[in-house]
């Protein structure tokens, strides 16, 4: 059966060890938020995810969301499981005090959705879409549409949602035909159809707030005539009650892979009352402030499953007997060995603790820079932050995504006929993953965004935020015996990354085909060594703990971080080498076939 236990001691590896989240209590409004209070919050949410979230999971998983005239119910115990969620507040965490937010950091945050995540992703998807609503009304709505929505969708008794897909139109957000008629009062009437919206109808919240992409009559053509529009399901009667139903409605919700109990609805607006967040025909600068949020947000989803999958194929290798050890029987005492002695299995365990370690580690380092680039008191620091944040991005939304799915397909494996039937949990698993890849920007889109914007933007800048601190942990430490074996395979995949950097940056100026085949490919070359630094600095971490004895009460957890650090650079990291010649293959062989003949 699946299993999950909140990876506690991970967390305070990553934060205490490998990172220092002392320093944001340094940062102005952080000074409360001590690494006691991060181990504090990360217990209780723990057992929140643990006890709460993770029981629902698989009966929500079955039951699935049900769409009867207009109304969708959630599956049994969801709507108990949100209220207590809301009443302990969890949808507070990040928010601003302003409006009755925790202030808490961001990378606070990004753990305890993955350990929501990991405990029912299809439960997460609700206040986890909030979060994308808040973020774009706190950064570009008026002080008047703050007051009016944000404390509620803080408080959680309101839910927010995005609008941005239409029937026609996904990608190209150019293409939509949602209209917003000006009123006289100042608001707007906003018509049309939008697909795909998560949470777009539900019974967990007194109210939806709905962020709908829009054009104004007088629109310039393309993605320049977009414009943001807030719409909350329910309109305030004459007591200020939010009560009169507004001109926006759900006509159906999708029969889908996996995700089944969240719910996924095709909504309509039929002049639907809307008032306007930040200026007309700028649009699509807020709705980059969801979909940034979101593709951080869904990277930490893929990692969440990656750790359910992984515990649950572990705790499976480890009791299923199955033949004898290869070198002879280990256990004697047993008819025949738990799995976990061969090496195939062993291979793929390791893999999933690889991918999922060295992900979290990556996503913490990120998540401490989103708060650095927040409330750091210095202007150029902030700047420095941001930028790495901006690069850094479509990686962890990508790689995390791709090796969530991986991993959790690995898990089906290591399972084997079991992993493939329902009452084992696995399959859950692989189909909820598989969405990861797909929403807030298909992976493919990821990687032209980092080859095709995020390379070339300031001449090469934001990827120097990167590559500079790299280079330079590699030039301190590639003298020192005991990091050898960690330094090197950094230092030679750190090269592979250049030389291929340097590839797109010149084939792509002269043919953006060229960048766009090589795109895939370098996002993971790239994440791979992103992941290689922080695997050679958690394992520079542990190696003192064994040598001086410092680590004595937990020696088989540094004993355990250095075995896998080996294994991603001897038996992972080697992917840069095939990605690299696949890079230096050019465009030719995938673009020179004729379209009829693909």
């Amino acid at each position: 059966m699946a299993t999950y236990k909140a990876p506690l001691r991970e967390y305070r590896f990553v934060l205490t060890e490998l990172l220092d989240v002392a320093e944001v209590s340094t940062y102005p409004g952080y000074e409360d938020a001590t690494p006691e209070i991060f181990d504090a919050v990360l217990t209780e949410a723990g057992k929140f995810c643990e006890e709460v979230l993770f029981p629902i999971n698989r009966g929500g998983d079955e039951e699935g969301c049900r769409f009867e005239n207009g109304v969708v119910h959630t599956p049994a115990g969801f709507k108990q499981a949100y209220d207590a969620f809301r009443e302990g507040g969890w949808t507070s965490l990040g928010a601003d005090p302003a409006f009755g937010g925790q202030g808490l950091p961001q990378v606070l945050n990004f753990l305890v959705e993955e350990m929501i995540c990991s405990a029912n992703m299809s439960f997460g998807m609700y206040p986890g879409l909030s979060g994308g609503a808040y973020n774009a009304l706190y950064l570009h709505g008026s002080d008047a549409l703050k007051q009016r929505f944000l404390p509620k969708l803080v408080e959680g008794v309101w839910s927010g949602t995005m609008n941005l897909t239409e029937p026609h139109c996904g990608t190209d957000l150019g293409l939509i035909r949602t209209r917003a008629e000006p009123a006289e009062d100042g608001s707007y009437k906003i018509t049309g159809t939008k697909i795909f919206i998560s949470a777009g109808e539900h019974d967990l919240t007194e109210n939806i707030v709905h962020l709908v992409l829009a054009k104004l009559p007088d629109a310039p053509a393309g993605t320049r005539g977009i414009s943001l529009f807030v719409v909350p399901k329910l309109l305030d009667d004459a007591d200020g009650a939010p009560r009169l139903r507004n001109g926006v409605t759900c006509g159906s919700i999708e029969h889908k892979m996996g995700i089944k109990a969240s719910a996924t609805c095709v909504m309509h607006f039929d002049g639907a009352v809307g008032w306007l967040v930040g200026e007309a025909h700028k649009g699509m600068r807020a709705m980059f402030t969801m979909m940034n949020t979101a593709r951080l947000g869904v990277g930490i989803q893929g990692l969440g499953i990656a750790e359910t999958a992984y515990q649950s194929a572990r705790a499976y290798a480890t009791d299923r007997t199955q033949g004898r050890a290869l070198g002879g029987a280990k256990y004697p005492d047993k008819p025949a060995d738990p799995i976990i002695v061969h090496p195939d299995v062993r291979r793929m365990l390791l893999t999933m603790r690889a991918y999922n370690e060295g992900g979290r580690a990556l996503a913490a380092w990120v998540g401490l820079t989103i708060d650095k680039a927040l409330r750091h008191p210095d202007p150029a620091e902030r700047e420095a932050a941001d930028e790495l944040v901006q690069l850094m991005t479509p990686i962890i939304k990508a790689f995390l995504t791709d090796t969530g799915f991986d991993t959790a397909n690995l898990g089906v494996q290591v399972l084997g006929g079991h992993g493939y039937i329902r009452e084992w949990g696995m399959e859950q698993l692989v189909r909820d993953a598989r969405i990861a890849q797909i929403y807030e920007g298909t992976n493919g889109i990821q990687a032209l965004d980092l080859v095709g914007r995020k390379l070339p933007l300031h001449v090469g800048r934001l990827l120097r935020r990167f590559f500079h601190p790299v280079d330079a942990y590699i030039q301190a430490n590639q003298a020192k015996p005991e990091l050898q074996e960690f330094i090197l395979p950094l230092a030679r995949a750190f090269a592979k990354l250049q030389q291929a950097t340097g590839f797109i940056a010149q084939k792509g100026l002269k043919d953006p085909n060229e960048a766009g085949a090589a795109a895939s490919d370098y996002l993971r070359l790239f994440a791979l060594t992103a992941v290689a630094y922080l695997w050679a600095r958690m394992a520079e971490v542990s190696l003192p703990k064994l040598a001086d004895g410092s680590g004595d009460q937990d020696i088989d957890f540094y004993k355990a971080k250095l075995a896998t650090a080996r294994f991603y650079m001897a038996r992972l990291l080697p992917q840069t080498s095939s990605l690299l010649t696949v890079i230096m293959a050019g465009a030719a062989p995938i673009m020179d076939l004729e379209d009829a003949l693909v």
